[in-house]
C-alpha cells in the first residue's frame, strides 16, 4: 500500500554501510523523478549521481547530517551514505528549484524504500567545496542531496507535544524520535 511506503520513507541518517547500491538503482531512480510533476513542464532538474566509495567519501565531508543532534557528528564508519543523488538546477531552463526539487526528491525516496533502501535530504551542503570536487559548472545550482543506503537505524514519529518542540531526537537505545504535528492542529476547516 501507499500509506506503507510513506510511513517507511523517514529520514535515515545512518546506513550499513556494506550494503553497495549500484549506479542502476540510482537510475532508476531518476527515471521516476523524470516522469513527475515539473512546474510548467520546464523539467529543469539535472542529477549527479554518485556510488563509488572513493567518491561517496568525498560527497560525504561536504555534508552536515542532524542539525538537531547537536553533540552527534554524524554517521560513523559503517555507518555512512553508499550513494548519493545531487539534484542541481539548470538555470538556463528556469531561475528557481526549490518545488521541483522537492516533488522529484520525495518521488526518488519513496522508490527507494520501495527497493528496500532509505534516504535523506540534505540541504546543509558545503556549497563551494561540492562545486570543486565534482566540477559541477556554473549554470548548474546545487538544490539538495539525498543521501542513500540501507537504513541501519529505527526511526519512531510521535505525536508532537507543545512542551517539548518539533525537534527530532535520540533516546538512551538510539532510537531516532520525530514528532509530528496533529491533524487538529494541520487542518483548518473540516
Amino acid at each position: 500500500m501507499f500509506s506503507d511506503l510513506v510511513l517507511k520513507n523517514r529520514s535515515y541518517r545512518r546506513f550499513d554501510q556494506s550494503v553497495r547500491i549500484g549506479q542502476e538503482t540510482l537510475v532508476d531512480l531518476v527515471k521516476l523523478a523524470r516522469i513527475a510533476p515539473s512546474p510548467a513542464n520546464l523539467q529543469g532538474l539535472k542529477f549527479w549521481l554518485v556510488h563509488e566509495e572513493s567518491d561517496c567519501e568525498q560527497v560525504f565531508s561536504c555534508l552536515k547530517f542532524a542539525g538537531y543532534l547537536k553533540q552527534w557528528g554524524g554517521p560513523k564508519a559503517g555507518e555512512k551514505p553508499t550513494a548519493y543523488m545531487i539534484i542541481l538546477g539548470d538555470k538556463s531552463i528556469k531561475p528557481s528549484f526549490e518545488i521541483d526539487a522537492g516533488i522529484a526528491a520525495q518521488t526518488m525516496l519513496l522508490g527507494a524504500v520501495e527497493k528496500g533502501f532509505g534516504g535523506c535530504m540534505i540541504k546543509a551542503i558545503k556549497q563551494d567545496k561540492l562545486r570543486g570536487i565534482l566540477a559541477i559548472g556554473e549554470n548548474l545550482e546545487i538544490v539538495l542531496v539525498i543521501a542513500l543506503g540501507k537504513p541501519a537505524e529505527t526511526v519512531v514519529i510521535e505525536d508532537y507535544d507543545p512542551a517539548h518542540g518539533i525537534e527530532y531526537y535520540r533516546d538512551e537505545q538510539g532510537i531516532h524520535h520525530v514528532p509530528k504535528r496533529g491533524l487538529d492542529e494541520l487542518i483548518l476547516h473540516w
